[in-house]
């Protein structure tokens, strides 16, 4: 299981993710170009010092992600590519996630391009009420990296248990 940020435009939902990925064992993907630098305060100071521990791929550009994708195969931990959408057509409760599923999620202030859309293996949705437009896409991840780690069986053994 990997979780890609396409484009990611704030620092601190960019580090609290990479924590996120870092803390659950999961891989971060980031889909360059970003709207600030890696090297920024805000990034830093939300990854804290989960950011060595975290296991993270740049990548300069969606084409060359396309490239490294489809290169690294499931065998690698790159299987389908599972969009987290308000354009989604199915609620990430009723999709049946695998263990190589790379959940991609896009820009806080533009979410991803048709392209981008065109090319993912499922468009998924969070329900929610009418008349709202979407939640920040941190806690997005989060909830729908919770669910295919469930799903999958793959969530880290705490110790002692």
């Amino acid at each position: 299981m990997r979780l890609a940020l396409y484009e990611p435009d704030i620092p601190q939902n960019a580090g609290s993710l990479m924590r996120l990925g870092a803390c659950l064992g999961v891989g971060i993907d980031i889909i360059e170009p970003c709207g600030f630098l890696l090297s920024d305060r805000n990034f830093r100071r939300a990854g804290m010092d989960y950011l060595k521990s975290a296991d993270i791929r740049r990548h300069e550009s969606w084409a060359r992600f396309q490239d490294d994708f489809r290169r690294e195969g499931p065998e690698n931990g790159y299987g389908r590519l599972v969009l987290l959408t308000t354009r989604g057509d199915m609620a990430y409760t009723a999709f049946n996630f695998a263990p190589t599923d790379t959940l991609l999620v896009g820009r806080e202030s533009a979410g991803v391009s048709q392209q981008v859309h065109d090319c993912a293996d499922a468009r998924l949705v969070i329900p929610m009420l009418a008349g709202l437009r979407s939640l920040n896409v941190a806690q997005s991840a989060a909830m729908v990296l919770g669910e295919a780690l469930r799903q999958t069986g793959q969530f880290p053994k705490p110790e002692g248990m």
